[in-house]
């Protein structure tokens, strides 16, 4: 990567607002649907005993987090426990929200969590859940239509969310083509791509939906997907990351959050269409949009997730893989040794879901 594109990414980070702005904080139990909680019924025994106050933050990403949002199951599951939900645009944001001590739960990529648990951050956060396995719905698109490969996009300017999986994504890709110091990479917001295609400011970019499906409603072409790039070794993961003090003191509650988002997970696989209707719900988009989406990504059970591959153990390799790229790239000061991610980890709200 030049230096110039080492600066973006720097001063990109350096740069990321303190606390997110929320697009809405709504109380346990009504989702923006205005699903009410009470009413939405708990798919196992419901414990009144747990009080927590608990601040989630979620992401306009299509997962089990915004069905289980949507349906209000935490109220239901946990009538005497207090939930607000706020979103955030991009995993960078969740990041300064834990450094602000505003936040007890949180989605953001492999990406930035590892930024989160790397120097100079390392913030007092562990992984407790994998959202998803991310493949062709974070995918790199190209404005002209004769581009059909990396290289035909030397000297162009690319968007992406700097500090997201898409960023890793890209300069993995950039960097195994041999590209790094031949394209201009450009720091933007999902929700500001779509006005810099329009206005040609930017040749390609690569981002998530529903930016994704704008830019190609708009003309544009898939060249690469993160699909790729993890069949070449860079796997990337939307996550949800607690802070160690909320762990530690709400064990409870964190294992029946997990026994939702597993709940949450069977209903994505066994009836999409019935889960598209939540999820289309918090995206603002029609259900029939939804499943072309879920196909872009994995979805990993409660069962998987304590097993060894991933929290029960591997995970803390993919971790410190990306850490290792993230610090060629002038992302992060110094990567621990896996130990120091292993610790960033915390597996037993799966496996009490999984038990």
């Amino acid at each position: 990567m030049n230096a110039t594109v080492r600066r973006m990414v720097t001063t990109g980070l350096a740069v990321a607002a303190l606390v997110a702005t929320t697009a809405g904080c709504v109380e346990s139990g009504r989702g923006d649907t205005g699903v009410d909680g009470a009413q939405a019924g708990c798919p196992f025994a419901v414990d009144a005993d747990v009080t927590t106050q608990a601040r989630i933050g979620f992401q306009a990403i299509p997962n089990a987090d915004l069905l289980v949002k949507d349906r209000g199951l935490l109220a239901a599951c946990l009538p005497n426990a207090k939930v607000t939900w706020s979103q955030f645009s991009s995993g960078a944001d969740v990041v300064q929200a834990f450094g602000a001590g505003s936040l007890d739960i949180g989605t953001m990529g492999s990406s930035p969590a590892t930024k989160a648990l790397s120097a100079p951050l390392r913030l007092p956060v562990r992984v407790l859940w994998i959202h998803d396995v991310i493949g062709k719905s974070e995918s790199l698109v190209a404005k002209d239509k004769s581009i059909s490969t990396l290289a035909g996009l030397r000297g162009k300017r690319i968007a992406t969310p700097f500090g997201s999986t898409a960023h890793y994504s890209l300069l993995a890709a950039l960097g195994k083509a041999g590209l790094a110091a031949d394209v201009q990479v450009i720091n933007m917001a999902p929700d500001a791509i779509p006005g810099a295609w329009n206005g040609d400011q930017i040749d390609a970019a690569w981002v998530w939906d529903p930016t994704l499906s704008k830019l190609i409603e708009a003309g544009g072409h898939l060249v690469t997907s993160s699909a790729d790039t993890a069949a070449a070794g860079a796997p990337t993961f939307d996550l949800a990351v607690a802070s160690t003090k909320f762990l530690d003191e709400n064990a409870r509650f964190a294992v029946v959050w997990a026994k939702l988002q597993d709940y949450a997970v069977t209903q994505l696989r066994s009836k999409p269409e019935d889960a598209a209707v939540s999820i289309g719900a918090q995206l603002g988009i029609a259900p029939t949009l939804v499943g072309p989406q879920l196909a872009g990504y994995t979805y990993l059970g409660a069962a998987e997730q304590a097993d060894g591959k991933y929290l029960g153990g591997g995970f803390a390799a993919d971790l410190r893989k990306t850490a290792e790229f993230l610090l060629s790239q002038g992302g992060i000061d110094s990567v621990g040794d896996e130990t120091a991610y292993r610790t960033g980890i915390y597996a037993d709200a799966a496996k009490g879901a999984s038990s």
